[in-house]
């Protein structure tokens, strides 16, 4: 089975959301002075892991209810187009879930019972998101999910874990990611809203509507350079304010959402992803150059 299929099934376009809140978190507890490489790394893996565990399962579950077909707009998907086995995909899930789960132990043993509790909850919702009895991405819970876990817990957790403290700058730090991860969900949904509507797949673009959906997306990204002004107005550090940067790029990204329809949007989807990556690396350099300079 080609090597190929494995990588597109990770979706990599997408990888921003689990990698980002670690370096945004780790580079916080630098600028407080308790950075540790160790730490950093494991976190990095187990987030990564967790992500691409996440859209394994998601293949698995929509195909078997069948909100993957011929129809549908976005990328192929590697279950749905028979390159992958559902049991080759479940295998893969389970073995990548217990590689996540012993690497965790590590830093159990760092932060304690909250790092458990983060870690074990984070895997249940990896399942959880669309299987199960109550698949989040079903009811239009996703999106909460994305925020919650890809934004305030990836954070905060990564930080607890090398500084065993929480502030308010780190919980600001932890909703931008958030938003933003928020955002490339919600245009993968916002694509995918007819075919969703015909699975009973009730994501939050099909119960509030397109329309809705794309001013929800343009509404994130303000609230996301919202949030690094608020951090600014805290700390008083012009470096801060480096992932201004990106805003023009954010712009572009919120005017043509309003404009792309069907396939279209997939242009969107990509552009989401790489704003949060250098959104992320340049939140990250702003803390970093705030404590070297």
């Amino acid at each position: 089975m080609s090597i190929k299929y494995w990588i597109k099934a990770t979706r990599p376009k997408t990888l921003s959301a689990g990698i980002m809140p670690v370096i945004i978190g780790s580079s916080l507890a630098f600028y407080d002075g308790k950075f540790n490489w160790l730490y950093f790394i494991i976190t990095f893996v187990c987030s990564l892991l967790i992500q691409i565990i996440t859209n394994f399962i998601n293949e698995i579950y929509d195909f078997k209810k069948g909100a993957d077909t011929e129809e549908r707009l976005g990328p192929q998907r590697q279950v749905a187009s028979g390159n992958i086995s559902e049991k080759s995909m479940r295998i893969a899930s389970i073995v990548l879930i217990i590689i996540t789960f012993i690497l965790g132990l590590i830093l159990v043993t760092r932060g304690g019972l909250p790092v458990l509790l983060i870690g074990v909850v984070s895997l249940i919702l990896a399942y959880g998101y669309t299987g199960g009895p109550y698949p989040l991405a079903y009811k239009g819970l996703g999106d909460i999910f994305v925020l919650i876990f890809f934004g305030l817990v990836a954070v905060v957790g990564t930080y607890y874990i090398q500084t065993l403290n929480i502030n308010t700058v780190v919980i600001l730090a932890g909703l931008a990611p958030g938003f933003l991860s928020m955002n490339i969900l919600g245009v993968n949904n916002i694509r995918d809203v007819e075919t969703d509507k015909k699975v009973n797949k009730l994501t939050l673009a099909v119960r509030i509507g397109e329309k809705n959906a794309k001013l929800l997306y343009i509404i994130l990204n303000v609230l996301t350079y919202i949030s690094i002004i608020i951090i600014y107005l805290i700390t008083h550090k012009v470096w801060i304010l480096l992932p201004f940067l990106t805003i023009f790029h954010a712009f572009n990204l919120s005017k043509k959402i309003m404009i792309f329809k069907g396939a279209g949007l997939n242009v969107i989807l990509e552009g989401t992803g790489k704003l949060l990556l250098l959104f992320g690396l340049l939140m990250s350099l702003g803390f970093i150059l705030s404590k070297a300079i």
